[in-house]
C-alpha cells in the first residue's frame, strides 16, 4: 500500500496596509537649552513625538489640550511624549520646567491630515543639552530656533520683529535695574506661597516691557513658570451693555528674562516680559501680567496694566 504524502502550499498575497499614507521623512535633533528662545516642534497625526530633557521634569504646561496631549510620567522622569489629538490643523505652545529651573518653550505645529502626503520632516525625537554652544546635530537634523509669530489681537502685525526692544541693551539695561531694587514694595496675595512687586512698564514703538519681581514668603520650595500677559473684558449685549460673559486671550510674550525659577524659602526672582502692545482694546478689556506657581497653574496672579503705559526716553 503506497502511503500518499499531501504538502500544503502557502500563498503569500500582498495585505492591505492600515497606515494613513506614506510615513513621513524623520528628524532627530539635538538642541542647547535657551529661555528666550522658541523651539518650533512639527508634529503629525498617528505619530508621537519624544521630548528628552537633561534632568528630571517638573512641571509641563500645555497650551490646547483639545489639539495635543502631552504625556510625563514619574517613572519616565526626563520625557515628555506629544502627539496631535486632532486630525484637523493645529497650533500650540508647550513649556517643559525641570527641577534647576531649567526651562523651554515650544511651538507645536501639526499640519493635520491634510498634510500627510508632505515631504516636511517630523521631529521624532528633540534632545535638549545645557552645555553651551547652539546646535549639536549638523545637517538635515538641524531645528531652525526662532520666535514663534502669531498676532493675539486685530491689527497687530504677524511679521518677524526684533526682539530685546529693538536691542538686546534695552532690555537688559531694564532688567539689571530691576535687579539693583534693594526693597521692592511687595504685594501678598490670598493662599498664595509668593509675594509680588511692580517695576517699570515702558513702551519703545509697539513693544511694552513689564519688569517685575517675586519672592518666597513661605518654608517651602516654590517653582515659578514663565510669565504670560492676559487681557481681559466682558461682552457686550444687544444695548451695546457689559454682559455676563467673559473673554479672555493671551498675548504673546515676545521675550522675557528671569534670574531663576526655583525659589527656595526667603529667596527673590527678578524679570522683564516684552510683549507687544495692542493697537486697540474695548471699553471692557484690561490688560494684566500673569504670573504663576508650578503647581497653582490654574490659579494665576493677576497684576493690572496700563494700556498706554510710559514711553522710554531713548524711543526712536
Amino acid at each position: 500500500m503506497k502511503l500518499r504524502w499531501f504538502i500544503p502550499i502557502v500563498v503569500l498575497l500582498p495585505l492591505p496596509l492600515t497606515g494613513s499614507g506614506p510615513i513621513p521623512p524623520a528628524r532627530i535633533a539635538r538642541v542647547v537649552i535657551n529661555p528666550t528662545q522658541v523651539t518650533p516642534l512639527h508634529l503629525r497625526p498617528e505619530f508621537d513625538t519624544v521630548i528628552r530633557m537633561p534632568e528630571e521634569i517638573t512641571s509641563v504646561i500645555l497650551g490646547s489640550p483639545d489639539s495635543f496631549k502631552a504625556e510625563h510620567n514619574e517613572g519616565e522622569p526626563n520625557y515628555v511624549y506629544v502627539k496631535p489629538i486632532t486630525k484637523q490643523s493645529a497650533v500650540s505652545n508647550l513649556m517643559i520646567a525641570t527641577k534647576s529651573g531649567q526651562h523651554v518653550t515650544l511651538e507645536l505645529i501639526s499640519d493635520g491630515t491634510a498634510g500627510s502626503g508632505s515631504a516636511d520632516p517630523v521631529d521624532f525625537l528633540i534632545e535638549y543639552r545645557v552645555n553651551r554652544g547652539f546646535l549639536v546635530a549638523p545637517g538635515p537634523s538641524d531645528l531652525s530656533i526662532k520666535p514663534a509669530v502669531q498676532p493675539s489681537k486685530p491689527g497687530s502685525s504677524d511679521a518677524p520683529i526684533n526682539l530685546s526692544l529693538g536691542n538686546t541693551s534695552a532690555l537688559d539695561e531694564e532688567y539689571a535695574q530691576q535687579m539693583r531694587i534693594n526693597a521692592p514694595a511687595w504685594t501678598p496675595w490670598e493662599g498664595k506661597q509668593i509675594e509680588t512687586s511692580i517695576g517699570e512698564v515702558r513702551q519703545r514703538s509697539n513693544q511694552v516691557a513689564v519688569s517685575y519681581s517675586i519672592l518666597n514668603r513661605s518654608d517651602q520650595p516654590v517653582e515659578i513658570v514663565p510669565p504670560q500677559i492676559q487681557i481681559t473684558g466682558r461682552k457686550l449685549n444687544k444695548k451695546n451693555k457689559e454682559g455676563k460673559g467673559i473673554t479672555s486671550d493671551q498675548l504673546q510674550v515676545r521675550e522675557y528674562r528671569l534670574s531663576k525659577t526655583r525659589l527656595e524659602p526667603g529667596e527673590r526672582a527678578d524679570g522683564v516680559a516684552v510683549y507687544d502692545r495692542p493697537n486697540f482694546k474695548q471699553s471692557t478689556e484690561k490688560l494684566f501680567l500673569q504670573l504663576a506657581q508650578a503647581d497653582q497653574v490654574d490659579r494665576p496672579i493677576l497684576i493690572r496694566l496700563p494700556f498706554t503705559p510710559a514711553v522710554a526716553s531713548n524711543s526712536h
